[in-house]
């Protein structure tokens, strides 16, 4: 019986054993530079690569085509582009909530996919703290001042809040989301926080 070789994410094409990417499209991948301030509390994130090409097709297959396998490989990048003491003993990870509505429709939140492997390189621990309510309003194409508008008080703190905290999610665009988690997370007295994505939006 012969077996269909592992396919490439992006270009569909033959992969390596374990491999999401083929060679070519692993060496399309853009990397981000350093990190980017979102928001006026000006929260740094970090991202390991720009959200575009076989990077923006993983993030596609991961939350719509349920290939949730692909966290460990998204969260490796993630690792090895955190800067030090971002991802130290002692804090917690969080993942930025999904709209109940969604996450039924989903089956999943990636964010929480990402943390857990996350969680599981670094041997920190999650904290599931935040939450999301309010419309269901999706936020793809929208500028930033109508994305900060419709999340104004739908992201609230549902359990205890770590005194250091990494807010992780797939892709940052605007920042409006994670800025706004950041915000909550202040008010509820996180002492240190950070963000760790897997991309931005090239230009940010």
């Amino acid at each position: 019986m012969l077996l269909a070789p592992p396919l490439c994410w992006s270009c569909r094409g033959a992969a390596g054993r374990g491999a999401a990417l083929c060679a070519s499209c692993r060496g399309r991948l853009r990397f981000a530079a350093g990190t980017a301030t979102v928001g006026p509390s000006g929260l740094r994130v970090c991202a390991a690569l720009s959200y575009e090409g076989p990077a923006r097709d993983l993030v596609h297959a991961l939350k719509f085509r349920g290939a949730a396998g692909l966290a460990d490989t998204m969260a490796a990048f993630m690792v090895a582009a955190a800067p030090a003491g971002l991802l130290d003993a002692g804090c917690r990870l969080v993942p930025v909530p999904l709209h109940p509505r969604r996450r039924r429709r989903r089956g999943f939140n990636q964010a929480e996919l990402l943390a857990s492997a996350l969680a599981a390189r670094t041997d920190l621990a999650v904290s599931d703290c935040l939450a999301r309510g309010g419309a269901n309003v999706r936020q793809v194409g929208r500028g930033r001042g109508a994305r900060l508008d419709s999340l104004a008080g739908s992201i609230a703190v549902r359990s205890g809040v770590p005194g250091r905290s990494v807010l992780v999610d797939d892709v940052v665009t605007t920042g409006s989301t994670i800025a706004e988690c950041a915000r909550v997370l202040r008010a509820a007295s996180a002492a240190e926080l950070g963000a760790i994505v897997f991309a931005r939006t090239p230009g940010r």
